[in-house]
């Protein structure tokens, strides 16, 4: 099948994907139906405000400059954030957010059931009003609407996030939704209390300790990698195997920079990855290293101490990124306008295919071959190499 007929092929099916299911529409009623019962209003104290955020790594962190922002308008302001256990030990870190509570959002715990969804909106809902009441709630995600039930029924007075069908009935402020990155999407949902921000004065940031530097450095010598040896990091996994970029195209841009750079090859990656990496490293001619497993600050001194870090859209671009280390970040069913890192694009180059069907916003192609789906696998070496060229050039010269 040529590109052409592919691309048309996908965009239907991707068409058809994106329609609400009959199940859906069902549970679309039944939202709005819910929205106009009656609930209970908590009174604040005009200074508590809770943050609804239950995405995993990289969405938890493009937040955060909104946070940050939101803190330094309003000091006085006791901001909570409720996430998904996944996100807790990343946001944390942040001064900005006084408490962090977690629970297990539906379709969120990977692997795992959080049981019945609706049963759980009230539990919580309950537990919210027991913990003193909250002024608003902002709901980050801009199609979640089990967040925005969640704040409804907790009887939280002043609800805000985006204008998405099963969302905007439980909001009293919701905003219009633009095609912008999820660093200013979060941003739009606390201008009432910054103002209009703009894009050059948006930081991102990721707090280093002493201990996460003094841990990888007992890592880094394991393998017996010297101090002031310069650092390469491949993150070649990523949640959704519509990402992933072939093994022996990654075994040969690491053995590319190798050669080039004179560098250490470090592959990172959760427990689970290990075989992808292993797979990898079969296949190149110099020497790669696994330092997988790592603690999130761990792994934010490695990206620190990293002259480039590279992989698909994942979490762990986004800490790269954010850390000012360069990236090179490979997108195809995702949206790069949406979710490339963050930060200036010669240093944060997001490659892709030549395949017109993407971005098509659909991660999970259960049920339909993956071959069909070529849009991150076709994106060639030579792409990954020129981008790091580019941005290694850059930097000599600066």
């Amino acid at each position: 099948m040529d590109k052409q007929s592919l691309a048309e092929r996908n965009r239907h099916l991707a068409i058809a994907r994106h329609r609400p299911s009959r199940k859906h529409q069902l549970r679309n009623k039944l939202l709005k139906a819910v929205a106009l019962f009656p609930v209970p209003m908590q009174r604040g104290n005009g200074k508590r405000l809770l943050i609804i955020r239950p995405d995993h790594l990289g969405d938890a962190l493009l937040s955060t400059a909104a946070i940050g922002l939101l803190k330094r308008a309003r000091p006085d302001l006791q901001i909570h954030v409720l996430c998904g256990p996944w996100s807790a030990e990343l946001l944390s870190r942040y001064a900005a957010i006084d408490q962090v509570h977690t629970l297990p959002f539906p379709a969120f715990a990977r692997g795992q059931s959080a049981g019945n969804a609706y049963l759980l909106a009230l539990r919580w809902a309950r537990t919210l009003r027991q913990t003193g009441g909250y002024d608003c709630a902002i709901v980050m995600r801009p199609d979640h609407w089990w967040g925005a039930l969640l704040a409804y029924l907790a009887g939280i007075p002043r609800r805000i996030g985006y204008s998405q069908a099963n969302v905007a009935p439980f909001l009293t402020e919701a905003q219009e939704l633009r095609h912008e990155h999820a660093v200013q999407q979060s941003l739009r949902l606390v201008t009432p209390w910054t103002g209009t921000v703009l894009r050059a004065d948006i930081r991102l940031g990721f707090p280093l300790d002493d201990a996460d530097r003094v841990g990888l450095e007992g890592r880094l010598a394991d393998l017996c990698i010297a101090r002031g040896r310069q650092l390469v990091c491949i993150h070649p996994g990523s949640g959704a195997a519509s990402k992933l970029w072939r093994s022996d195209k990654w075994a040969a841009v690491a053995d590319a920079l190798h050669s080039a750079m004179d560098c250490s090859i470090l592959f990172t990656g959760t427990a689970s990855e290990s075989n992808l990496i292993a797979e990898i490293r079969a296949q190149m001619s110099q020497a790669g290293h696994n330092i997988v497993g790592t603690s999130i600050g761990q792994l934010a001194a490695l990206y620190d101490r990293s002259s480039l870090v590279l992989g698909p859209d994942s979490g762990a671009l986004h800490v790269a990124a954010a850390l000012g280390t360069p990236t090179i970040a490979l997108f195809g069913p995702a949206d790069p306008v949406e979710f490339a890192p963050w930060g200036d694009p010669t240093r944060h180059i997001a490659l892709t295919a030549d395949l017109a069907c993407a971005p098509c916003r659909i991660l999970d192609w259960r049920g339909d071959d993956l071959a069909y789906h070529p849009c991150v696998r076709d994106i060639e070496v030579k792409q990954v190499l020129d981008a790091a060229s580019h941005i290694l050039s850059d930097d000599a010269d600066s």
